[in-house]
Formats: structure tokens, sequence, C-alpha cells
């Protein structure tokens, strides 16, 4: 990045409650969006996935360190004021926010998306699909695809995508992913990648 400092930054709430609905996505940029109104059509703008309880039921304890963590262009930072130290209602279930802090984002050669969305069922056709919007972007890498999901809509009733592993990027490359994400539908989480230690852990 030539020193300067990167255009997205990452703002993190400290989350207190009991539980969330565990297909939460839509239900969390909806209880954003009566907050904020706009919020979720910012440029750029992304939802990190909330930390919950692995299990199988309609809610999800929430896990200890859970925080919730929205990616924004640097200059709109103030303009999340509103959020700080106010109850969300997510989908029936209730949750406080705290003081948020703002972290920087760093470059890395592995990243991780725990969903990016897609119009192939297939896995090698959702490949197919990154490889040509990393070549747009010129940014090279090694894709590795994990696992299929499902996650619910208000407009499209349902949303496929895959989890996505970046492997070998350059700072420069990493930057831009971070930055600027993967896909569609970042105000539900898709395509929002943070660094991750080792490509061996892309099918949890």
């Amino acid at each position: 990045m030539n020193g300067m400092a990167a255009t997205m930054v990452d703002v993190v709430y400290p989350l207190a409650g009991e539980r969330v609905p565990r297909d939460h996505r839509q239900a969390l940029a909806d209880a954003l969006e009566r907050v904020l109104p706009g919020l979720t059509a910012w440029p750029d703008f992304g939802v990190h996935r909330i930390n919950v309880v692995a299990g199988t039921g309609s809610s999800a304890l929430l896990s200890q360190r859970a925080r919730l963590a929205l990616r924004v262009r640097r200059d709109r930072v103030g303009a999340l004021a509103p959020l700080n130290d106010i109850r969300l209602h997510v989908g029936g279930c209730v949750v406080s926010l705290g003081r948020a802090q703002v972290r920087e984002l760093l470059p890395h050669a592995t990243l991780y998306s725990y969903l990016v969305a897609t119009d192939d069922d297939d896995e090698l056709e959702f490949l197919a699909s990154v490889e040509r919007e990393l070549e747009a972007r010129n940014v090279r890498g090694r894709s590795i695809c994990g696992r299929r999901q499902i996650v619910s809509t208000d407009d499209q009733g349902s949303l496929t995508g895959f989890s996505l592993m970046l492997d070998g990027l350059s700072p420069v490359d990493s930057m831009q992913v971070l930055e600027s994400g993967l896909g569609r539908h970042r105000r539900l989480g898709c395509g929002v990648f943070v660094p991750h230690r080792s490509a061996a852990a892309v099918r949890t």
C-alpha cells in the first residue's frame, strides 16, 4: 500500500445477548437499516459473520467472544455513531451493542470468506466465476472452495454460496480483496474476507 492507509476499515462492536437466529444475515441487515436507513447501500459496505455456537436449531447461542463487525469506508465511520450502546432486534432476538472500535485492514497472504454468493450450484462453475472476477481485477492467487451453503433472503427466497479461501496473495492483491470483496450481497455478509493463518481449514 506504499505506506498509505486503507480506504476501508472494520468497525467492531462488543455484542451482548443470549442468542440470534442461526440464519440471521437478512434479519441483521434489516435491524441495522432500522437504525441507519440507507446504511447497507453504502459503497462497498459489508457485514462480517457473527460467531455463534455450532448446532442445528433455528436459533443459535452467541459465543462469548461474539462481535458485530462492519466493513465501511474510512470517511463513513463517524456516521455509525448511532449504533453505539444500543439494542438491536434481530429476527425476534435482542442483542446489545457496546462502543465501537476501529480496526485497520492489514494485508495477509491467505484470506478467507465464510460465504461468497454465486449463481452456480456446481463447485467447478463457482471457481471459474471467481477466477474470472479475480482476473478482471488482475489479482493473482490460488482459490480453494469450501462447503456449499444456503441462506434465506427477503427478495430471493434463498441464496446459494460457498466458503472460499484465497492463498498466495501479494500485499497489494490482498488489500484489494479486503477492500472490495468478491461477488454480491455484502450487506448479507457475503464476499467479506478476513486474514487466515492456514489454507488447511477451508472446509471448517
